[in-house]
């Protein structure tokens, strides 16, 4: 009776690592959230700027179309960043858990290159604190432009993911105390589409 028990407290605690092992190298949790990040941040809102002008604002040349590699450095104003890998603990991306520390008024961007097995029409459910901006492969794909605290699935917009690798790109802008971001994508009956892989390369 030791021994059955033993084997199966071993066997629970193999699955538990394979499981958590299984997600660290999707990159994708076991709810279908986006993990593995490329963030740069923060980027300082302009004096007297509101976040709805900050998400508005290019605050780097092209932002819709980044594709960072972990390392590149940017130079905005006087100030020069470096983007940084993060992987999410849960399904949000905290910019202030990355920074280590809470940090207001600023802009902040994120990538993530997601694989996909097949082309597939997808909902892209988003949630964000505050305004945020989002493009897959380049296409500005949805906008929210007030401040809100952060929760799963506050915004839903039909997409397209082709097989292979899509890039996605994320503008979060803070306001005031948390600042986060979580992205996931299901299919037509709102099931997560675990079969993703997300990346911080292409």
């Amino acid at each position: 009776m030791r021994v059955t028990s033993c084997f199966l407290g071993a066997a629970v605690l193999f699955l538990g690592v394979s499981a958590v092992s299984a997600d660290e190298k999707s990159g994708v949790n076991e709810e279908g959230f986006m993990q593995k990040w490329l963030v740069l941040a923060p980027i300082p809102l302009k004096s007297d700027e509101s976040g709805a002008a900050g998400n508005d604002r290019e605050a780097i040349k092209d932002e819709g179309k980044l594709k960072p590699k972990a390392g590149d450095k940017v130079k905005i104003d006087d100030k020069e960043l470096t983007w940084k890998e993060y992987t999410a603990k849960d399904h949000l991306l905290d910019f202030n858990g990355h920074l280590g520390a809470q940090t207001e008024d600023a802009i902040g961007y994120a990538v993530t290159f997601i694989t996909s097995p097949d082309d597939m029409k997808v909902k892209m459910k988003t949630g964000s604190d505050d305004q945020c901006k989002v493009w897959l492969n380049g296409k500005e794909v949805f906008k929210f432009a007030e401040p809100r605290p952060a929760d799963k699935d506050q915004d839903t917009t039909d997409v397209e993911l082709k097989k292979g690798v899509n890039v996605l790109v994320v503008k979060v802008v803070n306001e005031k105390i948390d600042w986060s971001f979580c992205v996931r994508f299901t299919d037509k009956d709102d099931k997560p589409i675990t079969t993703l892989k997300s990346d911080t390369k292409e």
